[in-house]
């Protein structure tokens, strides 16, 4: 009798999921909904590789919630350049690719109006490894100056040279999802031209650091440097060599010394019977 009972629950509960399931396709015939063909990467695809049609596929998508700048042929995506990583099963952009008739690499992820330049760094100077493509540094300089503010033999600063700079490829990687530290000795920065240089020359006269920032920090921050002497505080100023000093020499004003005066009186010597006598008046 218990087994009779379950298997008339059993048969229930199976009419009922085919009735709600004939519905729901019924629902869905009624309302008509469309689906167009989209192309999809068909494997992890990184950013500057070219495409080819075993790395794509076409899957059904909802006309009404397809992401603008998609594409329905293979075709159509032939030898084109991504300029940025696409996921497995994510939809190809006409955003995420470079124009028509750009070669693959690196300089196919290059922004408009930027240039790539590789600086050498060590485990230090390169953030222990932790600047990966697609992360923002800083770069500051260590150098000497002289008397008149120029690079050279004097006064030693450090100073923040280069801000907000977007890390392209770490040795001869520019995949930009992976986040595992990598120490390499070499880094490439995008940088605009002006600022290639500024990079170029900060190299040439002094030691560079890269200084890791968050990326969604894009404020700049204008500093003077650090010299040696603000560093450990020093305000005292140094102490002059004898040869170098040069004489002092004091003005003194003093004021005129009285003189009593004396008026000048005339004389007259008188001789009378051989007698002489001085009569002053």
């Amino acid at each position: 009798m218990k087994n009779a009972r379950a298997i008339g629950m059993l048969i229930v509960s199976i009419v009922l999921g085919l009735t709600a399931t004939a519905l729901a396709v019924g629902w869905v015939s009624q309302k008509g909904i469309t689906s167009n063909k989209v192309v999809v990467a068909a494997m992890d695809i990184e950013l500057g590789s070219k495409l080819n049609p075993q790395m794509l596929s076409t899957v059904d998508w909802p006309s009404g919630s397809s992401p603008q700048g998609t594409f329905a042929d293979l075709k159509d995506l032939q030898d084109r350049v991504v300029k940025t990583s696409i996921q497995r099963g994510e939809a190809i952009l006409s955003a995420k690719l470079a124009p028509l008739g750009t070669q693959g690499g690196l300089s196919a992820v290059i922004a408009d109006g930027k240039r790539a330049m590789t600086v050498r760094v060590n485990d230090v100077v390169g953030v222990a490894g932790f600047a990966l493509p697609g992360n923002y540094v800083d770069v500051m300089v260590n150098a000497q100056l002289d008397k008149e503010g120029r690079t050279g033999e004097g006064k030693q600063i450090s100073k923040t040279v280069l801000e907000h700079v977007l890390v392209l490829a770490v040795a001869q990687e520019a995949g930009r999802d992976d986040t595992k530290p990598k120490v390499v000795n070499a880094v490439t920065l995008e940088l605009t031209l002006e600022d290639a240089e500024r990079l170029d020359l900060a190299r040439n006269v002094g030691t560079l650091s890269l200084v890791l920032r968050n990326q969604v920090d894009k404020l700049p921050v204008t500093t003077a440097g650090v010299t040696k002497k603000q560093l450990f505080g020093d305000n005292e100023e140094p102490i002059a060599k004898v040869a170098d000093r040069k004489p002092v020499v004091k003005v003194v004003q003093r004021r005129p010394m009285s003189v009593a005066y004396t008026p000048t009186r005339a004389c007259v010597e008188v001789i009378q019977n051989n007698t002489r006598a001085l009569n002053c008046f």
